[in-house]
């Protein structure tokens, strides 16, 4: 039992720098804002068109911003909790002789 579990430990790991290395996006206005975060919800980039930061005011910057960190986020959830259901399939698979299935 103790190995089995030592395995779940490692495979949470491995997911964990999987989804490190998972790029996700948040974007708004067609672009104008774009978010990237790793599936472990890092923000690694926020870009901002220049004629779009030329043209907005600093109440509609500030929305759409947290708008993109939201959606990026949001994409960073679906994909970790993909992740998390495809391993947690895979380890029940291999736990059921322990429990004399």
């Amino acid at each position: 039992m103790f190995d089995k579990l030592m395995a779940a430990q490692g495979m949470a790991a491995e997911i964990k720098k999987r989804l490190d290395t998972i790029a996700v996006f948040g974007e708004v206005e067609g672009g104008a804002i774009k978010v990237t975060s790793t599936g472990n919800k890092a923000i690694t980039a926020i870009e901002i068109d220049e004629e779009f930061y030329k043209q907005a005011d600093r109440e509609e910057l500030e929305e759409l911003l947290l708008t993109a960190v939201n959606k990026a986020l949001a994409q960073a959830d679906q994909v970790s909790a993909t992740e998390m259901q495809a391993a947690t399939k895979d380890m029940l698979g291999g736990l059921g002789g322990m429990f004399g299935g």
